[in-house]
């Protein structure tokens, strides 16, 4: 008869910790699906990169699942402390296995959070340059002016310095040239500055164009020109100012030397 009572109560004990197991485990997955479309709309609200929102929802879901299962576990008599002391070794075990690739992760998360570029912007990082044509959580990939694929880590990128070459819109492009020695410093440099503002993609906001005297040559005297365009016209600005200024200076009939050696026999 005891044998027969101590049975019932086990049997009522664990059907009631598996009931309650079962209990939490729906309560826990309902709870970690809203707590992941609730981290998706602030995201959305909040104009967060759709890939980092998506893996912060992801995380917060999985997390609620973990500890709801631990809970379950626990309540049809499982020693859940042992078993989060194996899952706390098993992580430290793959965390140290996957160190590069954490690494990775890492920097992935602070470029997509912080945002020191977006897909389209053209940037130099890592000793590569081109414009962004993907950002994942462990690597970027940058398409260069030739048109090859490069796939760069993403702690190669933030260990380093990013140079955003259109974040701001703008660009300022600088075209040195030479004149000969005897040219009218002066005249040299309002020939270049009307030759450069006749170009359709120099713009004169930020600045006008400018022409500075740089430096006295071996054989000629340089100048730069410095003209502001939008980022996107960067390379047709070079190509349309110095064709400009070259035109200019000739039909000016400045002269533009090549270099050339005087000797002088003694």
């Amino acid at each position: 008869m005891e044998q027969m009572n101590w049975a019932m109560e086990k049997g009522y004990q664990v059907g009631t910790g598996a009931l309650m197991a079962l209990v939490i485990l729906i309560v826990g997955w309902i709870i970690a699906g809203r707590v992941e479309a609730a981290i998706r709309a602030v995201g959305n609200k909040r104009s967060l990169d759709v890939a980092l929102s998506g893996f912060l929802a992801s995380m917060a879901r999985y997390t609620v699942i973990a500890a709801t299962v631990i809970a379950a576990l626990g309540k049809v008599g499982v020693e859940t402390a042992s078993l989060m002391a194996i899952f706390a070794s098993a992580g430290l075990a793959v965390g140290l296995a996957l160190q590069g690739s954490l690494s990775n992760f890492a920097s992935g998360v602070m470029i997509l959070f912080f945002r020191p570029f977006t897909v389209g912007d053209v940037i130099s990082a890592a000793g590569e340059t081109g414009a962004v044509h993907d950002i994942g959580l462990f690597a970027t990939t940058l398409i260069n002016p030739s048109n090859h694929k490069i796939i760069v880590a993403n702690s190669a990128i933030t260990s380093g310095n990013i140079t955003n070459f259109t974040t701001l819109g703008t660009r300022r492009t600088t075209v040195e040239f030479g004149v000969a020695y005897g040219s009218d410093i002066d005249r040299v440099c309002a020939v270049a500055k009307k030759a450069a503002m006749t170009c359709p993609v120099v713009i004169l906001d930020p600045a006008e164009p400018a022409v500075a005297f740089t430096a006295l040559g071996a054989s000629s005297l340089n100048f730069a020109c410095h003209s502001w365009s939008k980022a996107s016209d960067w390379l047709a600005c070079q190509h349309q100012v110095r064709k400009a200024i070259y035109d200019a200076l000739n039909a000016e009939g400045i002269e533009i030397p090549f270099d050339q050696i005087v000797v002088h026999q003694a």
